[in-house]
C-alpha cells in the first residue's frame, strides 16, 4: 500500500494504489461519522459504504451509484471524484449515505448497535 503525503493528499494525476486510495477514503468516511470496509481484487478495491452505496477505486478516482438512471441509455448515473482528494470524496459520499439512511434505515433491533447518524 503506497502512503499519502502527511495532508492525505496526492497532486491531481498521482497514482496510489487502489487500496491505498480506498483506505483513504474510508478514514475520511471515519472522520464523517461513517463506518465502512475496504476489499480489493482484480486491480480495483471496493467501499462497502450501505445498502445500495459501494465506492470503486482503480487509485486514480472514486466513483459511485447516485441512485438515478439515464433514461435515454437506460444507465445507471455515476459520480466520481479524483482519488487525490480523498475527503472531498468522502463528504460527496456521505450525502448519498444520508439519502440511503433514510430509504434504508436499520431494523429496531440493530439500531442501537450501529453508531449514530453522522453529523
Amino acid at each position: 500500500m503506497n502512503a499519502l503525503p502527511p495532508a492525505g493528499r496526492l497532486a491531481l494525476g498521482d497514482v496510489c494504489s487502489p487500496v491505498g486510495a480506498a483506505e483513504s477514503l474510508k478514514v475520511e468516511l471515519e472522520r464523517c461519522g461513517i463506518d465502512a470496509d475496504v476489499n480489493d481484487g482484480y486491480g480495483l478495491a471496493v467501499v462497502s459504504v450501505w445498502t445500495g452505496l459501494t465506492v470503486w477505486s482503480d487509485g486514480l478516482a472514486f466513483w459511485w451509484s447516485t441512485g438515478r438512471l439515464d433514461a435515454r441509455r437506460g444507465r445507471v448515473l455515476y459520480a466520481w471524484h479524483a482519488a487525490a482528494e480523498p475527503d472531498r470524496a468522502a463528504r460527496r459520499v456521505a450525502f448519498r449515505y444520508t439519502d440511503l439512511r433514510r430509504a434504508h434505515p436499520l431494523p429496531d433491533v440493530m439500531a442501537g448497535a450501529h453508531r449514530a447518524d453522522p453529523v
